[in-house]
C-alpha cells in the first residue's frame, strides 16, 4: 500500500535506522573454487594475460573502457596507474584449482551514504567461463556488500549491445531497469547503458538461491549441473 504523506502525497517507505555503510574492505574473499583478494599488478596481470591466446586483440577487451593490451607489461602498468585506489576497488579472481589469477572484478561507484554500490570491470578468461568459479565470485561479492556491510542496492551495468553480460546478469539475479541511451563515450564510440539490480530486499531469495546451486548435491560426477541458478530463484 502506498504511504502518503500529511499533503497526501505519495512517499517512499521511512528508514529510521539507516545510517551510512562502510567502504568495502581490502581482505580476501574465500569460496570452494575461487579466490578473490585485492589486485596485484606485479603478479595478476602476468597470470590473467597468460590465459588470453590473443593478447594484444582478444575480443574479451571490446566493452571494457580499456585494452587490449599488447603484453604482461602493458597490463600491469594500466593496472598499477588506474586500478589501486578506493573506486574502482579492483580484485583478481583466483582459480583455486591452479592458484592462478584468471579474471578481473571491481567495486566501482561506491556511494556508503546511499547503500549503493556497482560490480564492473568484469573479465572472466577462458578458465572460468561457464565455470562454477565464476557464480561463485559474483555470489561472494554480492554477499559482502549485503551481508557484511549492509548496502541497499547492487548494481551491474553494461553496453546495451553487450548480449553476454546481460544475460549474465539477469541469471545472477539482476532486474533489468532500462537503457540510458548515448550515455558514455568508449574508445570512441556510442555506449547505450544497459542497467541492473538487485536490492536488500531481493537479496535473501537471490542468496538462497546461490547457496542451494552452489552446493555439491547439484552437480553430477561430471561438473555438470542438475538445476540451473535461475530455476532456484523462480
Amino acid at each position: 500500500m502506498t504511504r502518503l504523506n500529511e499533503f497526501g502525497q505519495p512517499i517512499g517507505s521511512d528508514l529510521p535506522d539507516w545510517a551510512p555503510r562502510p567502504r568495502p574492505p581490502r581482505l580476501v574473499m574465500e569460496g570452494h573454487t575461487v579466490r578473490i583478494e585485492p589486485i596485484d599488478p606485479a603478479r595478476h596481470a602476468a597470470e590473467i594475460m597468460s590465459h588470453l591466446s590473443r593478447p594484444g586483440d582478444d575480443p574479451l577487451w571490446t566493452y571494457l573502457a580499456y585494452g587490449p593490451f599488447r603484453d604482461d607489461a602493458e597490463y600491469r602498468d594500466y593496472l598499477a596507474r588506474h586500478c589501486l585506489g578506493d573506486d574502482p576497488l579492483m580484485h583478481a579472481i583466483v582459480d583455486k584449482a591452479t592458484g592462478k589469477a584468471a579474471g578481473q572484478a571491481a567495486y566501482l561507484r561506491i556511494d556508503p551514504a546511499n547503500g549503493v554500490i556497482e560490480v564492473g570491470h568484469l573479465l572472466f578468461t577462458p578458465v572460468l567461463q561457464r565455470r562454477v568459479a565464476a557464480t561463485e565470485a559474483m555470489y561472494l561479492m554480492m554477499a559482502r556488500a549485503f551481508d557484511e556491510l549492509g548496502y541497499r542496492r547492487y548494481e551491474w551495468k553494461c553496453d546495451a549491445l553487450n548480449a553476454p553480460s546481460r544475460t549474465a546478469a539477469l541469471r545472477l539475479g539482476f532486474t533489468f531497469e532500462g537503457v540510458f541511451r548515448q550515455a558514455v563515450v568508449t574508445k570512441g564510440r556510442n555506449r547505450d547503458t544497459a542497467w541492473f539490480a538487485i536490492t536488500d530486499q531481493e537479496w535473501p531469495a537471490i542468496r538462497q538461491a546461490f547457496q542451494t546451486w552452489l552446493a555439491p548435491g547439484n552437480f553430477h560426477a561430471g561438473g555438470q549441473q542438475k538445476t540451473a541458478l535461475r530455476a532456484r530463484q523462480a
